[in-house]
């Protein structure tokens, strides 16, 4: 029983490399079933058998290839600064799609029957890394909608890399990043500043709730949005100054 369970694990193994092998040499992430056959060394039916079909040999390919990196990111030690770390996570990720392209559109340019297990994994991680964000007062908004703000950004320029056939040190990646960080995430605290009380709370709050959407008076528009982002941050008791709980 152990030796047949081997066997079949060795099988598998052997059509994932043999079909992996065939995508990255794709330029158009294109192979047949056939190929696949013939570098594996096994017959259509037995990887019909394994896999279903192609889209299920496809969905395996990259569940296995996104799962060895998503490993060797995770074994990475973090920096111990939690943003530092987010701009790392968010580097590593474009240049996995940028370097494997036809394995990043299958995770996420076409999906098949939803986000894959190894997509949602990352996505997993990601609400992890926001939470860790949000229990230091960095959070700008909940994480949950952080981590889907992050997620929608990071492969929306890793597409376009893709498609555009770009480096994955392109400018654009880090122009994203940048803007996505300052939207989703807010400064360290002020050694020393005072909390904000209630009161002050209440009133940051009732000023924000008059604030309209758009310039006002003498400010313009960005200036107004500006102005509601601090009142938001102030409207929450018992937080110092630049966000971290007192």
């Amino acid at each position: 029983m152990a030796k047949e369970a081997s066997a079949t694990r060795r099988t598998r193994a052997l059509i994932i490399d043999a079909a992996a092998d065939l995508l990255a040499a794709s330029a158009g992430g294109e192979f047949s079933t056939r190929e696949v056959c013939d570098a594996a060394g096994v017959a259509a039916p037995t990887l019909y058998h394994h896999f279903g079909d192609k889209d299920g040999l496809l969905r395996e390919v990259a569940a296995d290839r996104f799962s060895r990196y998503l490993a060797r990111k995770q074994a990475l030690e973090t920096t111990g600064d939690p943003v530092e770390d987010f701009l790392r996570g968010w580097d590593m990720h474009v240049e996995f799609g940028v370097t494997n392209p036809a394995l990043y559109t299958i995770m996420y340019g076409r999906p098949m029957d939803g986000r894959t297990v190894p997509a949602d994994h990352a996505h997993a991680v990601l609400v992890t890394m926001m939470r860790d964000l949000e229990r230091a007062g960095r959070l700008r908004m909940p994480a949950g909608t952080a981590a889907d703000v992050v997620a929608s950004a990071a492969v929306g320029v890793t597409l376009h890399l893709i498609r555009t056939r770009a480096a994955a040190d392109d400018p654009l990646s880090a122009l994203v990043r940048d803007a996505v960080t300052a939207a989703v995430i807010g400064p360290p605290a002020v050694p020393g500043a005072p909390p904000v009380t209630r009161r002050l709370a209440q009133a940051a709050a009732q000023l924000e709730a008059e604030m309209p959407h758009g310039p006002v008076g003498t400010l313009r528009a960005s200036e107004t949005a500006l102005l509601r982002e601090w009142l938001l941050q102030l409207s929450v008791p018992g937080r110092a100054a630049g966000g971290d709980p007192s």
